[in-house]
Formats: structure tokens, sequence, C-alpha cells
């Protein structure tokens, strides 16, 4: 055993959704790949990490005690605020600005709607206590910082788990927080507490409060779990310390994960991200549609000439995330959707999921509500191989009844209410995606799609169709691209410096001195993740025209902090690209400094062996307005070169790719399938 595990190297990624966990494993000295599906177990979370890590050692030969790299991607935190199952919370902050994040930004969730309302906040109005400390806007302090015992004592008799302390300026001078915390946890060291400026030190006082109080509300379940975490592995004999996949599309330690909970709420859509765009980079594509349908939901995002995209604004259930996040829309249509007739006789899908438990009904494992899987599977498109690794054995005619049901209520042919329900997914999906289109300016008749998630290949090509996007690229393993992408990802830490001052040769020498000290705090953070290697660093800046409320975030070179004109017409382009206007002659301000810090972490060669078995095509039926024959092609069967038209389904372990009429497939020396629509 000694020499076997001298001579393995397995660098394992995991992500966890709705319905499964997804395994991405590589044995990185000989270069070969594995991949699994586990049910999840909403009872029992992580219990399916210990069967998952089980099965690759049964079925892969993984020797737990040779994994030497271990990234996992989790949704505990967002589901942590989806479902209200988090920490109760004070907040603490200054005497007359108690209703802070209760006024947020007074903006309606729904523009068009008039009967909208907005999400109750994470602390309520009672738990929230004003503090008689104040700081003005230089950085001065108008009183001391104050006792804090009649406001722990009223915290604690309600009942609160931590707390969260939020003060005016402390982007400016963060010691006031940090003198309150520290007497905080003096008194009351059986609460968890938090800093706005720890957190994220950023001006403006709702998304510095709301980005504290996300960080703290999801904190004890996601410090639960990391702790379960290690304890499992070391109980299965991985040596690795796991590493955290976070919504900025990189990794950090699940150590730092434990304090720093707010930058993985989007963990497993970002990593999604990143590994969609490390496939289409090898399948030379650079302008990507990425979609990730899962059980629950389908997640969009653009990858524009080989970038991906970040924004700072992304939901976390009802509520924006204000820091560095990869850009990711979503939309409650997934596998396990279910679909349903209303009070008005009207057919709706989603954003209801029968998840994992009970799932699909042709699952069998107890769901009776018609899903968008049922309807794929009584339209003959699933139901023809194994699912999910052998896991699940997909039974139709559970998947009739479901539907059937349906039909009669709206009164309708059973396979004709399976097609609406399909084509009401994808439209959609059609909105949103048009929607987010819109918003980057983009055409998408430009760029490829690239379906991935259990459920992506399923509809991906359906919706292309729809979008008049010309082609489709469907990776080898799209199952568990999400996965793979925590095996690719970088190191990545986002520090930020409010400057707040006018764009003028005497802001210079600031901004080379906040710049270095940002620079070393993103060097002291590699290294604390266990980074030796190389550094990168890259920064930016959000600046605005004087008298605009808002700015826009703008790549920098550092060298360019001692050449104020170059920093100047950097702004004036990137006004112009986004409002097609700038105006030179007017003055600037830059509002915060940015810094990403990256270590790269080690690039496996993912060029799978082409271990193609004998072609094997069948024919199955499927309907298509009409019964008819549709050749089933195995996935392991289709060898570099192999060409064929559609319809035709190709299937495998970790999903089904359906491909309509009208699209000729062809598979590249990467065995990554393309697909190109007629014109």
């Amino acid at each position: 055993m000694d020499g076997q595990i001298a001579e393995e190297d397995w660098k394992i990624g995991v992500d966890i959704g709705g319905t499964f966990m997804d395994f991405c494993a590589l044995e990185a000295r000989s270069g070969r790949m594995a991949s699994l599906k586990v049910l999840t177990t909403p009872d029992d979370p992580g219990a399916e990490l210990q069967t998952g890590l089980a099965l690759l050692t049964e079925r892969e030969g993984l020797s737990p005690e040779a994994v030497s790299r271990f990234v996992h991607g989790t949704t505990v935190g967002i589901n942590t605020v989806i479902q209200r199952k988090g920490a109760k919370l004070a907040l603490f902050t200054n005497a007359g600005f108690e209703d802070v994040i209760e006024l947020a930004r007074l903006r309606m969730p729904d523009m068009y709607s008039l009967f909208c309302h907005r999400p109750d906040p994470l602390v309520p109005r009672d738990m929230i206590f004003g503090l008689p400390v104040r700081m003005r806007a230089d950085g001065r302090r108008t009183d001391a910082p104050g006792d804090v015992t009649e406001a722990l004592a009223k915290a604690r008799a309600a009942g609160a788990d931590g707390v969260i302390v939020a003060l005016l300026h402390s982007w400016r001078d963060p010691s006031q927080e940090a003198e309150i915390r520290a007497e905080i946890e003096a008194q009351a060291p059986d609460l968890f507490v938090f800093t706005s400026a720890e957190v994220w030190p950023v001006i403006r006082e709702y998304e510095r409060f709301s980005t504290a109080i996300l960080n703290g509300y999801v904190h004890p379940c996601v410090s639960g779990y990391l702790s379960a975490l290690e304890q499992r592995l070391e109980a299965q004999g991985v040596p690795a310390r796991p590493m955290l996949t976070k919504s900025n599309g990189g990794l950090m330690t699940a150590g730092e994960g434990r304090r720093d909970c707010v930058s993985m709420l989007l963990s497993g859509t970002a990593s999604g991200v990143i590994g969609a765009n490390w496939l289409a980079r090898q399948a030379g594509e650079s302008r990507i549609l990425t979609l990730d349908i899962g059980g629950t939901s389908a997640d969009f995002a653009l990858i524009i000439d080989g970038a991906v995209q970040f924004g700072s604004d992304e939901l976390v259930g009802e509520f924006p995330l204000h820091i560095p996040s990869v850009s990711v829309s979503s939309i409650g249509i997934g596998g396990g959707s279910i679909a349903s007739v209303d009070e008005h006789g009207v057919l709706r899908v989603g954003p209801e999921s029968a998840g994992s438990v009970p799932g699909p009904a042709c699952y069998g494992r107890g769901g009776t509500a018609a899903t968008v899987t049922d309807a794929m599977a009584v339209c003959g498109w699933l139901g023809h191989s194994e699912m999910a690794y052998g896991q699940l054995d997909m039974q139709v005619e559970l998947a009739r009844e479901a539907v059937g049901a349906l039909a009669a209520r709206l009164e309708r042919g059973l396979e004709e209410t399976a097609q609406a329900i399909v084509d009401i997914a994808v439209s959609e999906m059609f909105v949103e995606v048009e929607k987010l289109s819109s918003r980057a300016g983009v055409d998408l008749r430009d760029f490829a799609l690239m379906p991935f998630g259990g459920g992506g290949p399923m509809l991906g090509a359906f919706l292309a169709r729809e979008l008049g996007m010309p082609r489709v690229i469907a990776p080898r393993r799209p199952g568990v691209v999400s996965a793979l992408g925590g095996l690719v990802a970088d190191l990545k830490g986002d520090f930020i410096r409010t400057v707040f001052a006018d764009l003028d040769a005497d802001a210079l020498p600031r901004l080379s001195a906040h710049f270095r000290a940002l620079a070393e705090e993103g060097r002291a953070w590699l290294a604390a993740q266990g980074h030796d290697g190389a550094v990168d660093l890259r920064l930016s800046a959000d600046m605005r025209y004087t008298g605009q409320s808002y700015e826009i975030e703008v790549a920098l070179d550092p060298d360019w902090l001692t050449d104020l004109p170059a920093i100047e017409t950097a702004f004036h382009e990137a006004h112009r690209q986004i409002y097609d206007f700038d105006d030179r002659e007017g003055r600037i301000e830059l509002v915060n400094l940015r810094l990403s810090a990256l270590g790269a972490g080690p690039k496996p060669d993912l060029t799978e062996p082409a271990r193609v078995a004998p072609e094997s095509v069948r024919q199955v039926q499927v309907h298509i307005g009409g019964w008819r024959p549709v050749p089933l092609h195995e996935r392991t069967g289709l060898a570099a070169g192999t060409a064929f038209d559609g319809p035709a389904i190709v299937a495998q372990e970790d999903t089904t790719f359906a491909i309509p009429a009208g699209a000729s497939a062809r598979v590249d020396d990467r065995l990554n399938i393309h697909l190109d629509f007629a014109e």
C-alpha cells in the first residue's frame, strides 16, 4: 500500500446541489479522471460525502490517503438564507440609525407591481440597539465608545446568538467597532461577534451593514458544516486540508471560511462558471453563455472574450450581496421543478421543486408531483439508460401517472401536456436569458451555449434554438462541471479601500499608499492560505463623474498610479463603453480602490485519454409532434470525428443530451460534442 500511495496523487472537487452531490476526481500522475453523483441527504448533511468517497474507493481504486487536494463547493450558506434558518442576530449601531436596514435603498422589488413588498430583514427592528457613539466622516470621534452593557443585556434576554457591530464611517477608521467588539467578547464570550469593517469595509452604510449581517446570519450553520466536513474527511483518512470555492470564483481554506462565511454564499454557481470557462478555452471558444441546470434552478452566466464577468450586487435569496461575485442570473426552473395548474386553469412550472426527496416521480422515491424531468421522460427523451451512475432506475410509468393527472385537469392529451411543461420551462429560461443579454449589451448570435449540470444538456439545445444561437458545446462530463471548477480554480482574495477623493495630482500619493497597503494585505492573505508561489495582483477602482450617485469599476495598471492622464483615459473609455457617453472635461471622483490577490493553483492536464468503446447506436421512440424513432448514442461510443444529425439522444452516466431536429453534431478531439444549427 505504501508504494501505491507514493505513486498516486488524487485531486478531488466536490459540489453539492439540491438533488445530487457531484464528485470529480483526478489522478494527477496518470491523468485519469473519475466522476460520480450521489443523492443528497437533507436529513444528514455531509453523509453523501462519505458515501461518495466510499464509492470512488470501490469503483475507481481511489486511495483516500493519497488525496493531496480537496476542494468543496456548498449551498449550505445560501440555503440557510433562503430557508430563513440562520442565527438570531442583534445589531449594535449608532443611536438614531437603527432603521438603516429597514430603509435599505427604498427600491421596490418589482417596479411594475404596486402590491409587491420587500422581504423582512434578517435582523428585526426589536433586535437593533442604538449606542451613544459617533464618528465624523473625516474619522474623528465626537465621543468615547460608550458602555454596551445595557444593549448587550437586552440582546441576550431576547435570545441573540451573535452580535453584529456596524457603525457610521467605520470604513474610515475601524477602531471604534473593534473596541465595542472587544467589550462584547469580554462580557459575553458565548456570543460570536462580527464588525462591518472586518467583513467588507466599504462606504455606504446599508451595503456594509447588510453584508456583515449576511455573514453573521449564516455563520453558525457554515461553521458547523465545515467542522463536520473536516471530521468526515479525517475519518475517511483524507490528509488534504479542505479548500472552499468562493463567490468570486476563487478558493480559500475551510478555516478562513468559518469567519469569512459571506464569501462562499454563491460558491457552487461560481465554480460552475469557472469550470465552464476552462473547458471553453480548451475547446477554442471565447464567447460562451453557460447554462447550469440542477434539480431546483437554472443558472446563466456570460463569458466574454474568455473573461468571466463579475458583479457586486448578486442576489442571495432576496438579499443583495455586495462583495465581488461571479455574475450569475438564476431562475427557479430545474429538472425537479414541479408543474401545476393554478386556480385559473393555467399550467405553470416552478419555482417549487421536488428536490432529492421525494424527487421527480420517475425516480421512484415517493414523488407524485409532475416535474420537468417527468415531462421529458413522458416524451421519450429519458428512460432508456441508467441515470446518476446507476443510482436511479427511471420508472417512466410513474412519470406518465404524474403528468397524466395534470393532463386530466387540463383536458389535454398526455404527451401534449408533457410537451407543454417542457415548452414552459424553456420559455421561462428564454425570458431570463434575454434580460441578461440586454443588460450586458451582447448579441447571443455571436455566442455558443455550454449546458452543464444534470439537466443542462437535457434542455440546453432547445433553449439555444429558441434564442437563435448557432452553436452548442456539451463537455465530456457535463454533470460534474461545477465540481471540476474547484479543481482548476485559483486562490483568490478580494480587498477594498474607500478613498473618496477627487481624481487629481494631489490624490496620487494617497492612491499609491493605499495600493501598497492592499498589496501587503493580499500577499499576507495568500500566505495564510498556504500559498508560497507567485502572486498575481489585479487592481481596479470604482470611479464616477462628480455629481453621479453610483460608480463603475475600472481596471487599472499599478504603474498608472503615478500617471493621472492614464487613469482618466481608462475611466472615460469605460464610461463610454457602458453608457455610450463620456465627458472629457468633467471632474472625476475615485470612490474605492479594489485589489484581487490570486495565487495560481496546480493546473492539471484535463485532456482525457480517448478510451472509446465500440460505437453503440439503437433506435428509441420519442414524441416529436408524434411518436417517431430516434437514434440513441452511448457517450462512451463517440470517438473524435464522429458526426450525426438530430433529432438524437446521447446517454451517459451523469446526464442525457437531447438533440433536436435541425442540429448537426460532431465530436472533437477532447470528446466535446459540438452542435451546429442549420441557418
